[in-house]
């Protein structure tokens, strides 16, 4: 596949991609195919090796006019769909978006109050205007282990504005991730982007598994650390392997991503995604996890055919989203790519208007995830849409 900059032709936000590796050659890129954008601000997906005091210095000198927010990740999905290299950049156009924006930090540890006070405060100063909508995009350090409590405080504080996300990636490390905030990046935080729209858009979330008949109870666990020691009153790994069917030594971030446990809220089953394995046996995992908490091991379904169907969305005149913002689990890229189908996954993303990166969990709804797809569709204006 050729690595060309394409512009995406979506209508409302204007999408540019880089594979220069040098900072300064990746901005004076990205400025020059948005030198005629008129941008509310712009969105950038940092790819994780990209040197980010340079790539701060560079936007500083390049773009020092325009709001630069963002975060690293764990993977990108351009125009072209999924990729590891290139840096993405999507400028939201003046005449469709407004938006005003928080720095959440230090984010460890979350203090709801403070989250929920400095949140009401945002939304007071960013009045809705008559005949458009409102939305927040989070985007949080995605090793801080404090989305869970993060994203609940957003939505007390937000109250019936609609909270999207991803958690901010470091490709498969697992060192360091930052936010992208006016330009510079920050470790322990939180970008709270507030937005207002002219357009319509729904929101989107789904993930690709039912749940199992084998269940298991966390009988001693580390909440702070999201560290599960036993199960079953076993050491966790070994309960686990035991569960899947698999040798303990044989456990592996694929083994993982193919085989999730699942915690029930009411008649929904979200996904708490198994980050690693530990010497001494324990897991930790990328989403809340405590003492006597029921998980029941999930069972996979199509993969491609479930991400089909989830973004196979229409306005209410029947016409596709302008553009579709994602926030896909590294874990589902993983196992798409064990199984030989990242081709047909990127060509899904490529035909339903799919930009944005790979995460470390995501954020829908009140709710912390992992495993799932969450992104936004926008629509464009339409005459004989009610939107």
């Amino acid at each position: 596949m050729p690595r060309d900059l394409d512009t995406c032709p979506a209508e409302a936000v204007a999408i540019a991609v880089t594979y220069a590796s040098a900072p300064e050659a990746a901005v004076a890129e990205i400025a020059g195919r948005l030198a005629q954008v008129e941008a509310s601000f712009v969105l950038l997906f940092v790819p994780h090796r990209m040197d980010r005091a340079g790539l701060a210095a560079a936007l500083a000198r390049q773009m020092p006019a325009t709001a630069v927010f963002g975060c690293t990740t764990a993977g990108q999905i351009t125009p072209r769909g999924y990729d590891s290299d290139g840096m993405v950049a999507l400028a939201f156009r003046r005449a469709h978006f407004r938006v005003a924006s928080a720095l959440i930090k230090p984010l460890t540890p979350v203090r709801i109050a403070d989250i929920v006070s400095q949140t009401e405060r945002l939304a007071a100063r960013f009045p809705a205007t008559a005949g458009r909508r409102r939305l927040a995009l989070i985007f949080a350090d995605g090793l801080s282990k404090q989305e869970d409590i993060l994203v609940a405080a957003l939505e007390a504080g937000l109250k019936d504005i609609p909270v999207f996300g991803g958690s901010a990636g470091d490709g498969l490390e697992f060192a360091e991730t930052h936010v992208l905030h006016n330009g510079a990046f920050h470790r322990d935080a939180a970008l709270l982007l507030l937005l207002e729209t002219d357009l319509g858009f729904r929101g989107l979330g789904f993930d690709h598994f039912t749940p199992t008949d084998k269940r298991m109870v966390v009988t001693r666990a580390v909440p702070d650390e999201r560290l599960v020691l036993e199960i079953n009153g076993t050491p966790a790994a070994t309960e686990y392997a035991r569960l899947v069917g698999v040798r303990h030594d044989e456990l592996s971030p694929i083994i993982f991503a193919e085989n999730p446990v699942l915690v029930r809220s009411g008649h929904t089953y979200h996904v708490r995604a198994i980050q690693e394995m530990r010497q001494d046996g324990g897991l930790t995992f990328l989403s809340a996890i405590d003492d006597g908490l029921i998980l029941t091991l999930g069972r996979g379904k199509e993969i491609i055919r479930t991400l089909d169907a989830g973004l196979t969305v229409a306005d209410e005149a029947g016409a596709p989203p302008d553009l579709i913002l994602g926030f896909d689990c590294i874990l589902r890229k993983l196992e798409i790519a064990h199984k030989g189908l990242e081709d047909e996954a990127s060509e899904r993303f490529r035909t339903h208007r799919v930009v944005g990166f790979n995460t470390y969990g995501e954020q829908h709804l009140g709710v912390h995830v992992n495993q799932t797809f969450v992104g936004i569709a926008f629509f464009r204006q339409r005459a004989e849409a009610a939107l």
